[in-house]
């Protein structure tokens, strides 16, 4: 009896004197691609650009409808990565069908002309909607060789998109970008699928040219 107790408290202080080592955290690795890139170059479109062969250009339709009121809008899908960079496009001057919000919470079309001004503080505007969750957001002015010239937002923190830009002509072209993914937002996870495809974004911006 005395032997079967021995036995059993050297097993417990065994464990108890045992050395844990703590899993680390981690996430899956992953392997991007090769970058390498193919033309979008629409003749309906007024602007024509390079992206990643890895992405699909699909028509954007989740914002209105009819997507005739807004033909040149386009998502760039990463299938890969569950991302979409969602293209938008205003006719500086013209005319724009905007959803304005009715006091019981539903949404009614309006008509507004795309003001040059008006467009460039709505950038900015949608960009700082993502404050609450941000603990940084830098802007940094760009001017490409192709005299293109814009803004480009980078925000940090658990934000639903955390790479945004705006790209002019301050005369006619209004075009603006936002990555997003299908995913919890999570900086630490997201970092390196962000840092991949900024570049592709920039590449994106430093190749686009208007009609």
């Amino acid at each position: 009896m005395h032997r079967i107790f021995y036995f059993i408290f050297i097993l417990l202080v065994a464990s108890c004197n045992s050395i844990y080592t703590p899993k680390k955290e981690g996430y899956y690795k992953i392997n991007f691609p090769s970058k390498d890139y193919a033309v979008f170059n629409d003749s309906s479109y007024p602007y024509t650009f390079e992206y990643p062969v890895y992405a699909k250009i699909s028509k954007d339709s989740s914002y209105f409808n009819d997507g005739a009121k807004n033909p040149y809008w386009i998502n760039i899908d990463f299938p890969s990565f569950n991302g979409t960079i969602f293209i938008s496009y205003k006719n500086i001057g013209g005319t724009s069908t905007y959803k304005i919000k009715n006091p019981d919470g539903s949404y009614r079309d309006s008509i507004g002309k795309n003001i040059f001004e008006n467009l460039v503080n709505d950038s900015y505007k949608l960009t700082y909607k993502n404050d609450v969750k941000a603990y940084s957001i830098n802007d940094s002015i760009m001017h490409t060789p192709n005299n293109v010239t814009g803004v480009f937002f980078t925000l940090a923190g658990n934000v639903a998109t955390a790479k945004q830009f705006f790209l002019t002509d301050t005369l006619h072209h209004f075009l603006r970008g936002a990555l997003y993914f299908d995913a919890t937002p999570n900086e630490d996870s997201l970092r390196p699928v962000n840092a991949f495809l900024q570049q592709d974004m920039k590449h994106l911006i430093n190749t686009l040219k208007w009609k």
